[in-house]
C-alpha cells in the first residue's frame, strides 16, 4: 500500500513547491482536500489523521493547532513553520549534519524542517563547532543574500508588480532589530553560547541564496588556515548527495547567489588565507532551503532514496 501524504497549507509558496515535487510521483498517494473545505477544521482534522505523512506549511500558530488535531499515533509530521525547530521533542530535519540526526529523522514522528537562512548558516557553522575548529563561544557574524520568493506570496507580488516601488530595484537589508526568527535554531542546533550577529539581505531575483560566515582565524584554536577549514568541511560532507564542498578558493572572482536555483543541492565555498576565512553556502531558498528539504526528509522517513523526486 502506498503511503498517504497530505499537505496542510498547499496554497502557500512552500506548500505549492512541495506539491510540485510530489504531484507526479507514483510511489505515494497524495491526499487533496476540496478547496472550499481547506479551512474547515473538521475536514482538515480528517485529512490530518488519514495521512501517514503530513506536511505543515502554515504560520506558527496554525501549525501548532494542526498538531493538536492529530490523534492518529501513526501520523508523522514534517513542519515547515518556525514553531517546533528548537522543541526538544521534535527532530531538526537537516540530515547531513550528522549520522545520528539522519537516523533520528528516519525513525522520528515529528520533524521540524529547517529555515532557509538557518540552513545556510548551519551547513558551515554546525560542523565547525562540533569538530572543535570554532569554539562554541566564538562571536559569529553572518550575512545572507536571498531571492524575493523567500518572502512568500505578498513579497513576490510586490516585486512582480507592474508599477513597483523603485526601492525594490536594489538589495535591501532587513531584520534590523537583530532578532530574526531563524536565530534560535541557528544558536541551538549549532550549539553556540550566543546567537550570531545575523544580517539578511533580499534582492531583485526570484530564488537562490548565498549565506556567508566570516572567521578571524587567529581567534580559533590552533590558528587554522582557510585551507584547513576547507579540508575539514570537505571530509565532513564526503559522500553526501545534496551537500558538497567546492574546490578551495572557488576559482571565480565573484559568487552569484542564484547559482544553485532550481536544484536541491547546497554547495559550500571556502575562500581566504592564513588569517581570515569566509564560508559561503549556495543553495535554492525554495529547494534545500524549504520544500526540497521537506521532501528529502519525507523520503528518509519512508525508507526511500532521499533523492527521489528531487533530481
Amino acid at each position: 500500500m502506498k503511503p498517504k501524504v497530505y499537505i496542510d497549507g498547499k496554497e502557500g509558496t512552500t506548500g505549492l513547491q512541495i506539491y510540485e515535487r510530489l504531484g507526479g510521483r507514483d510511489d505515494i498517494e497524495l491526499l487533496l482536500i476540496d478547496d472550499e473545505k481547506r479551512k474547515d477544521p473538521a475536514e482538515r482534522k480528517k485529512y490530518l489523521n488519514a495521512a501517514d505523512i503530513v506536511f505543515l506549511c502554515l504560520p506558527d500558530a496554525a501549525a501548532k493547532e494542526a498538531v493538536a488535531m492529530i490523534e492518529n499515533p501513526d501520523t508523522r509530521v514534517i513542519d515547515a513553520s518556525t514553531a517546533h525547530r528548537v522543541d526538544p521533542n521534535w527532530v531538526y530535519g537537516f540530515p547531513e549534519l550528522c549520522n545520528a540526526r539522519r537516523l533520528a529523522i528516519a525513525t522520528g514522528k515529528r520533524i521540524a524542517n529547517p529555515g532557509c537562512h538557518a540552513t545556510g548558516f548551519l551547513a558551515s557553522a554546525a560542523p565547525l563547532v562540533k569538530l572543535g575548529i570554532v569554539p562554541a563561544d566564538y562571536p559569529f557574524t553572518c550575512y545572507s543574500l536571498t531571492g524575493y520568493s523567500g518572502g512568500g506570496k505578498k513579497m513576490i507580488a510586490q516585486y512582480e508588480a507592474e508599477n513597483r516601488d523603485p526601492a525594490l530595484d536594489s538589495p535591501r537589508i532587513y531584520g534590523l532589530n537583530l532578532q530574526h526568527k531563524h536565530l534560535p535554531e541557528m544558536k541551538t542546533i549549532a550549539g553556540l553560547a550566543h546567537p550570531p550577529v545575523f544580517c539578511p539581505v533580499v534582492s531583485d531575483y526570484y530564488k537562490g541564496m548565498a549565506t556567508t560566515v566570516a572567521l578571524q582565524n587567529d581567534l580559533l584554536p590552533g590558528h587554522p588556515r582557510a585551507q584547513d577549514i576547507h579540508e575539514a568541511l570537505e571530509e565532513h560532507y564526503a559522500g553526501q548527495k545534496f551537500v558538497t564542498v567546492a574546490p578551495f578558493g572557488w576559482g571565480e572572482p565573484m559568487i552569484a547567489a542564484n547559482t544553485m536555483a532550481g536544484s536541491n543541492g547546497l554547495q559550500l565555498i571556502v575562500c581566504g588565507h592564513d588569517d581570515q576565512t569566509i564560508v559561503t553556502a549556495l543553495f535554492d531558498n525554495l529547494g534545500k532551503g524549504a520544500s526540497g528539504a521537506a521532501v528529502q526528509n519525507m523520503n528518509i522517513m519512508l525508507g526511500l532514496d532521499e533523492a527521489c523526486g528531487l533530481e
